[in-house]
């Protein structure tokens, strides 16, 4: 079985401990970011997820500074095809790598957001940026690997002798990540993927997912290579009614408005359809301590576990008995939230799955 992995959520748009109540906010900063990453660092998170969009701050340069300024945990920096030339990118995380004393793994996003993506310029269809991506993900791993120059002619890209230095430290590259629930995001992560994160869902659909995308794999002679994992939101109190009180907190203030604008503009997105579906037909609970509140509120990963301790890791543990290794988490605030999954959390799935977390 393979090692069990916690990944934290870095902020860098701000935080909240309510959606829609302006004096809840807490505006991005260095400081948030640098509280945020000491607390999931002390709480033994592996990697940090570097969000991107039009409210984030920059994904490469934030991780770049994250990193600097902690000593274990690993950015997992988005690379989204369009945005930068594919051999700058390939230089761009070898350096890093290399600078960070291998802490970076790479996030896999082809854009869920339509009007954003098309705002910012890039012109390519939901349906070509997936094969866009897996241009760019050839390239990556040829310049990382091959002895000599590489040569690449795609629809996209033309190379003719590229080459870079340096190499990246981790070998023969970093970790590749990638969430998704269409079918190309499935088939990429087939081919490419080290670890597939699914979205909040009912860990017996999470099962069937994964024997599909193993499949897939198979066909690239990968189905042992790639990993899965979840990514959800952590509300954990000492009592549980305090943290159900602080769930309903989190979205009790938000507009209409606030709702039917996350519905709209991530339409497109079949993750973010599926978790809308899930709450329409199961209404506010998946299970028991399984809820689907702050996809009204927050687009992608919406769907929460919500409980004391010992009922968390419960929940967590059903999504590992169903095939997860790797768990990519947030919650509100995001230091103190990290704090207490460190806590109070993950000492229980450490002592049901025995030598499966890292140390």
């Amino acid at each position: 079985m393979r090692p069990l992995e916690f990944g934290w959520y870095l902020p860098t748009h701000g935080d909240t401990t309510a959606y829609g109540l302006p004096e809840a906010q807490v505006p991005g900063s260095p400081e948030l970011c640098e509280r945020v990453v000491k607390a999931a660092e002390q709480a033994g998170f592996e990697y940090l997820l570097i969000p991107v969009g039009s409210t984030c701050w920059e994904a490469w340069i934030a991780g770049a500074f994250m990193a600097a300024r902690s000593a274990k945990i690993k950015p997992l920096v988005a690379a989204r095809p369009g945005y930068i030339n594919p051999v700058l990118m390939a230089k761009m995380i070898s350096t890093f790598d290399q600078l960070s004393g291998g802490r970076i793994c790479i996030n896999l996003i082809a854009g869920q957001n339509e009007s954003e993506v098309e705002a910012e310029g890039v012109r390519y269809a939901k349906e070509e940026r997936y094969a866009l991506m897996e241009e760019e993900v050839s390239i990556l791993k040829a310049l990382w690997t091959a002895r000599g120059p590489v040569h690449f002619a795609g629809k996209f890209h033309t190379l003719s002798g590229a080459h870079i230095r340096p190499r990246p430290l981790q070998q023969p590259f970093p970790k590749f990540y990638l969430g998704g629930g269409s079918r190309q995001a499935w088939e990429m992560s087939a081919k490419h993927s080290d670890v597939h994160l699914f979205w909040g869902d009912l860990p017996d659909r999470i099962a069937e997912n994964i024997a599909e995308i193993k499949a897939l794999a198979r066909a690239h002679g990968r189905d042992n290579d790639i990993g899965f994992g979840m990514r959800l939101q952590v509300i954990c109190r000492e009592q549980e009614s305090e943290a159900w009180e602080a769930a309903d907190q989190l979205v009790r203030h938000a507009s209409e408005r606030q709702k039917q604008e996350i519905k709209m503009l991530y339409a497109n997105s079949v993750a973010n359809q599926r978790v809308q579906q899930l709450a329409r037909e199961h209404g506010d609970l998946l299970l028991p301590h399984l809820w689907t509140g702050i996809t009204k509120v927050r687009p992608g990963a919406g769907i929460a576990v919500v409980g004391n301790p010992a009922q968390c890791a419960a929940t967590l543990q059903q999504f590992i008995d169903a095939g997860c290794h790797s768990f990519c988490l947030s919650g509100y605030l995001h230091d103190e939230e990290a704090e207490r999954f460190g806590r109070l959390i993950r000492p229980i799935l450490a002592a049901n799955n025995r030598g499966r977390l890292v140390a």
